[in-house]
């Protein structure tokens, strides 16, 4: 084979190793981000069952993590027996159009902050649903996960047994 067609071969198998490394890269970093985000909230679909019952798997660290609207709008929920209300973040609160009332402070694992009151309209995980439903608007927390706390929950039926967690509506007679 002459030297001009070997260094071009050569070149382009240079250039093909590469590009399979970049892709092989690529597909590791999309499957590993899924494989994280599972990890985190394994319960991305979660259904509402005949038996008017959710069912959550835990995740990881031990949390309970699910999707869920509030006001129709998606939002991603964090269980939390310890909170009083639901706690919206500052940022998410403001994309839901959610309006501040009075403020109120509040004692946090990271000391005493300032909320603000509001009511949400509707608040549905998976097929549980509740209306007006007393919430506050937290100005220091980061993230868009919402605190899902007691003023949703009271209204519902807990098991937690083997790293699930069953909700149910109460059925008041």
């Amino acid at each position: 084979m002459p030297q001009a067609t070997q260094d071009i071969s050569a070149k382009y198998g240079k250039w093909m190793m590469r590009l399979t490394w970049v892709i092989g890269l690529a597909l590791a970093s999309y499957f590993f981000q899924h494989w994280i985000d599972d990890k985190r909230n394994p319960n991305k679909n979660i259904h509402f069952t005949t038996e008017q019952k959710v069912i959550l798997k835990q995740n990881t660290r031990g949390h309970y993590v699910a999707p869920g609207t509030i006001n129709n709008i998606p939002v991603t929920f964090l269980l939390d027996t310890g909170a009083t209300d639901v706690v919206v973040p500052q940022a998410l609160a403001e994309k839901l159009g959610l309006s501040h009332a009075s403020s109120t402070q509040v004692s946090t694992a990271n000391g005493i902050i300032t909320v603000y009151n509001t009511i949400l309209s509707e608040v549905s995980l998976a097929g549980l649903k509740g209306s007006k439903i007393d919430a506050v608007i937290n100005p220091y927390m980061d993230e868009s996960t919402v605190l899902l706390g007691m003023s949703f929950l009271r209204g519902l039926s807990i098991v937690q047994q083997s790293g699930y967690l069953t909700l149910s509506a109460i059925n008041e007679k």
